[in-house]
């Protein structure tokens, strides 16, 4: 049995692991990505594609921004349509910051090329991972790559192996305390070489359910429209789905609606879920592994950059440093964060979605506060200001 060494064993390689191996890196610390799917399997996930202005600075630190800066495409606004009108939300006169539409896919392909590059240890399609002794001094991962059986010791463990992955379902059940709120309704996706219908994000409120148009380039959209739980999108024909989408739409905007074959239809379901501490001993979780958001905030990726922000910091600070400060404040700086992000993405979410069985009373408090959001500069200020990103 191959037995090799680490300081830091990192779980996952999608954004957030492949992230923390890069900024680790930088600082000279050794790390070694283990991964159960195949890089392709990996790069081939459809993702959301809003980077807020503090992950494209942890980028540009981790030193893999250079395409995103040349194809990213800054957005300085943002729209919400309700009432048949669009209200723009002017995010750079707000905040003085904006985002940056750059696909996930794209910022893995970029990180997986750098560590490439950098003849960086990852392990791809590695079977039966399994972590142990976490909470001791010595603890390992084991995994069986090719039918053979390998241990990697190390001095901590990153798991950023997401909401299924193996970390967080190896820590005691009575060490952890998890939160959840799933959604009545889903997102039925699709993904079109159409041009945008407009150049930055429009999130609509209708009469028929909510709907987002987003896009991935100039040249590549992504539409979103509300569905019922129990919806399948094979139900859906692609002249189905533009006829919704354009329903929901301001019928100014519907007009510049430019329709054509999809390349992914898919649902999503949507859930809030965070799961606390995100410290076990040796063992970190970060990302999905940790917490969940509804994509309506734009959250998913930036926040598992967040967490990725503090534990690279904390492990920074410990293997160069000497001090376990960082390690130790990991968890409540990282949740602090965590819990702002949820609180915004189900502030949105409950803003612009129809409910099954919501009352004419919570329709009317529903539009009240549409109103009030787009006739009060420091309302939209506070939705600017989440939206662009809180600093870490």
């Amino acid at each position: 049995m191959p037995t090799t060494r680490t300081q830091v064993a990192i779980i996952g390689a999608g954004p957030s692991g492949l992230l923390l191996g890069a900024l680790l890196a930088r600082k000279g610390v050794d790390a070694v990505i283990i991964e159960q799917r195949s890089a392709d399997y990996v790069l081939g996930r459809i993702r959301a594609g809003v980077l807020e202005q503090v992950t494209v600075d942890l980028l540009d630190e981790a030193g893999v921004s250079e395409r995103l800066h040349a194809e990213g495409l800054p957005h300085d606004g943002v729209n919400l349509s309700f009432g048949a009108e669009m209200h723009r939300i002017d995010l750079k006169a707000l905040t003085n910051k904006h985002v940056v539409v750059y696909g996930q896919t794209e910022v893995t392909r970029d990180l997986m090329d750098a560590r490439a590059a950098a003849g960086l240890s990852t392990v791809y399609e590695a079977q039966d991972v399994a972590v142990h002794d976490f909470g001791g001094s010595q603890p390992r991962v084991t995994y069986t790559l090719n039918g053979e059986a390998h241990t990697l010791q190390c001095d901590f463990i990153a798991g950023c192996d997401g909401y299924h992955g193996v970390c967080r379902a190896s820590v005691p059940a009575d060490a952890l305390q998890t939160h959840e709120k799933v959604y009545p309704f889903g997102w039925l996706g699709v993904l079109a070489d159409v041009p945008p219908v407009a150049h930055e994000l429009i999130y609509a409120h209708s009469e028929r359910g909510f709907a987002l148009c987003s896009m991935r380039s100039a040249t590549r959209s992504r539409y979103y429209v509300q569905c019922s739980l129990d919806d399948q999108a094979s139900r859906w024909s692609d002249d189905a789905f533009w006829a919704e989408l354009a329903r929901r739409l301001p019928a100014d905007v519907a007009a510049n609606l430019v329709t054509g074959p999809s390349i992914e239809k898919s649902i999503a379901p949507l859930r809030s879920f965070v799961a606390e501490p995100m410290r076990f001993g040796r063992l970190f979780l970060a990302g999905d592994a940790a917490h969940i958001v509804p994509p309506t905030g734009a959250k998913g990726l930036n926040l598992a950059a967040s967490d990725v922000h503090y534990l690279f910091e904390a492990l920074r600070e410990l293997f160069l440093d000497h001090s376990e400060a960082g390690i130790d404040a990991y968890s409540q700086k990282a949740l602090a964060r965590v819990w702002k992000a949820e609180r915004f993405s189900w502030w949105l979410t409950s803003l612009m979605h129809l409910f099954p069985e919501q009352s004419p009373f919570e329709q009317r408090m529903q539009q009240a506060e549409l109103d009030y959001l787009v006739s009060s500069e420091h309302a939209m200020a506070a939705l600017a200001e989440n939206y662009v990103g809180l600093p870490y």
